[in-house]
């Protein structure tokens, strides 16, 4: 109420002010038409905005009556809700030509435009009238695991570095044992390095925690367990900087009451390993090799692989001439996926499963002679860096 009788006074002293300056320009001289008419247009102006805002009283209940604090408080939220941009601008625009044209209704028009930019302040301070725009859109959650299927030269090692996790850690999510991949399988890429785990009845965040050497308050936030701390059995956590224990990794074979020593006729190398009893799938269409040899099982891996290979590449030994001949590079670095081969007698060729520079090659070989296959078995192991790149071994690509 206050606030209308401000205002419908400012009015009535802009127009005297106006009457006052016209008479005594009047007194003292002829006074130009473009004077008198941007006085009244800066009048005009101000009178807009007054009536735009202007806001008739609101009968207030008394001090005992129901709802009277609920109206009170909402009647000065109305009035700063009211006030626009637009108003704001005009305003501002009329103190500033108002004072430049030295108009005696200047200070009116400032006083105008000071409280319209209380009530813009005030507006803004209220949270059910300001709605702030969200400049920076929330990205997709960076904690949720990406599904990917796989492609033809697809390896562990590239999609690792592609999204920035650990070679180590998608083999652990995917129970891999190979950095080489079949195209088309769908492979899960956990958003962090650690460990994958799905809960198991009994297990609590300290358990988990404390088993796989993870920070537990790590742990807790990144699965938002802050509120309930709840574990539901069944339920895929992530474990950021999870270690998985040796008996849980893929591949992992419990060690038995008994050992077998393999033979090594190179008399280089330390060497382990395993084999799988017998070669279950049927051969290739386009498989012309000997079955259950190491040429044959070459053959079918490389296939199973998509980075099919000819047929008539001949015994072991001409391997590396044949596939250089056949326009696959030929060279002495081990990777994923690649043939090794060496000559001598028949030769020897074994597939390349995962490398780790400095430090191992790990391969598979049928009619193996060092990881205890033999006719028809894969037998699976790894041979020391230095060995496997002495320049013994050529690898196709």
């Amino acid at each position: 109420m206050a606030q209308d009788t401000a205002r419908a006074a400012t009015i009535e002293c802009s127009s005297d002010d106006i009457r006052r300056s016209v008479r005594n320009t009047h007194h003292r001289g002829s006074v130009s038409w473009s004077t008198i008419s941007s006085y009244f247009g800066v009048f005009l102006l101000i009178s807009s905005l007054v009536a735009i805002s202007y806001n008739p009283p609101i009968k207030t209940p008394a001090a005992n009556a129901p709802g009277a604090t609920a109206v009170a408080q909402a009647t000065p939220l109305k009035a700063a809700k009211d006030t626009s941009v637009d108003q704001l601008m005009a305003a501002n625009i009329a103190a500033v030509v108002s004072e430049s044209a030295d108009m005696p209704i200047a200070n009116n028009a400032s006083t105008l435009s000071q409280s319209l930019t209380v009530e813009s302040l005030l507006a803004q301070t209220d949270t059910n009238t300001i709605s702030k725009p969200q400049i920076v859109q929330p990205a997709a959650d960076s904690r949720t695991a990406i599904k990917y299927t796989t492609v033809a030269g697809d390896t562990i090692p590239a999609l690792a570095q592609e999204y920035g996790v650990s070679a180590q850690t998608i083999k652990w999510a995917n129970s891999l044992t190979s950095d080489a991949l079949e195209p088309g399988k769908e492979i899960s890429i956990p958003p962090v390095d650690g460990v994958v785990y799905t809960v198991k009845a009994g297990d609590t965040i300290d358990s988990i925690a404390a088993k796989y050497k993870a920070d537990k308050d790590r742990l807790v936030a990144f699965n938002d367990l802050e509120l309930t701390g709840a574990l539901a059995p069944g339920a895929q956590i992530t474990i950021p900087g999870g270690d998985l224990p040796e008996n849980e990794r893929p591949g992992y074979v419990a060690p038995r009451a008994t050992t077998t020593t393999t033979r090594n006729t190179t008399g280089t190398g330390t060497y382990s390993g395993g084999f799988s009893s017998g070669w279950l799938a049927g051969a290739s269409a386009g498989n012309r090799y000997g079955l259950g040899q190491c040429t044959w099982y070459a053959y079918e891996r490389r296939m199973q692989l998509g980075s099919p290979i000819g047929s008539f590449w001949g015994n072991a030994n001409t391997w590396a001439y044949s596939g250089a001949a056949a326009g696959f590079l030929v060279d002495g670095n081990p990777a994923p996926g690649a043939i090794m081969q060496n000559g001598g007698g028949y030769g020897h060729v074994a597939i390349v499963e995962a490398v780790n520079p400095g430090v191992s090659v790990t391969i598979s070989e049928m009619n193996g002679y060092r990881f205890g296959g033999g006719w028809n078995r894969v037998g699976h192991g790894d041979i020391s860096w230095g060995e496997a790149v002495s320049g013994m071994y050529r690898y196709i690509h």
